[in-house]
């Protein structure tokens, strides 16, 4: 089997991933056309047809699947053969792709990826940051970060740093004329900014003091799904905003923010690095971890 033969199966197998092939092109780095191409070129080759195409969709043959099925433990051993060569080296190499929810990802991944490839020169990081609900095994991630509550089965997780905690905060403009909330309830009272997942749904406040946990369904005039706008909105004076206290920090320090219910926004130690349990564990995923572990 030639270069040309195997960079074909390689793009096969990021198409039938994604079930796309703009984002099949996106993760190559090439045009949607040239993923087009070998896929045209693999099928003509093998004269089988591999994917159904319409303008909306792609989606694998009986053939593709059977093909699928039998072509990723192959490609699996070639990686793990690939990764062996480590032990000739004195750092690891390759690539290594993690998912991680945007929302936290400035501060999990602050001080960690300058020195992590500072130390491995050999090793790529391919993050994808996003807050929607990610499966890693079928989207080709070697790991993912998530909170402990949120994790799957058949996953081996790694407790990893840091300690993260949410705030609320308002504005000094928004809050002149009303009266701070003291506890959960009086939220009710109160102009909120509330959170969409990618998913739709809305995200319910979570608060803890003295072993008592509450969940509250705000409500309010605006509803975001990032929380750098957030922010910004709650800076407005829009209402209040339940967002990483990281995110807030400057803003508390100057005055721009007020934080509220600060007795009740416990802080959350659950954060994890995880991956499938039958995943070999390569050189380079080994050194993210080594990095990022508490």
């Amino acid at each position: 089997m030639h270069g040309t033969e195997l960079a074909e199966l390689s793009i096969f197998l990021a198409v039938a991933r994604f079930r796309s092939f703009k984002q099949a092109a996106v993760e190559r780095g090439v045009a949607a056309s040239a993923i087009s191409h070998s896929i045209r070129n693999l099928e003509e080759r093998v004269g089988v047809r591999l994917f159904h195409r319409t303008t909306r969709s792609v989606s694998l043959t009986e053939a593709g699947e059977r093909f699928l099925s039998e072509l990723h433990p192959a490609f699996g051993q070639i990686e793990k053969a690939l990764d062996s060569l480590n032990s000739f080296r004195g750092t690891p190499f390759g690539t290594v792709r993690i998912n991680i929810p945007n929302s936290i990802a400035p501060f999990v991944l602050h001080d960690v990826m300058g020195p992590l490839l500072k130390q491995n020169p050999g090793l790529h990081l391919d993050i994808v940051a996003t807050d929607r609900l990610v499966d890693i095994v079928e989207d080709g991630f070697d790991a993912g970060i998530r909170f402990g509550e949120r994790l799957m089965q058949d996953m081996i997780a790694v407790h990893i740093k840091p300690t993260l905690r949410f705030a609320v905060v308002g504005s000094p403009d928004y809050l002149y004329e009303r009266n701070i909330p003291e506890k959960p309830a009086d939220l009710r009272e109160h102009s909120c900014i509330r959170y969409r997942y990618p998913s739709g749904a809305i995200y319910n406040w979570q608060f803890e003091k003295e072993g008592e946990a509450i969940d509250v369904e705000v409500d309010g005039p605006i509803t975001l799904d990032d929380q750098e706008l957030m922010v910004e909105a709650a800076l407005q004076g829009c209402g209040l905003a339940y967002v990483w206290d990281n995110r807030v920090m400057q803003h508390l320090a100057s005055g721009a923010l007020i934080r509220c219910l600060d007795d009740w926004c416990a802080p959350d130690d659950g954060l994890f690095l995880y991956y499938p349990s039958r995943r070999y564990l390569s050189a380079g995923l080994r050194a993210v971890i080594d990095m990022l572990k508490a």
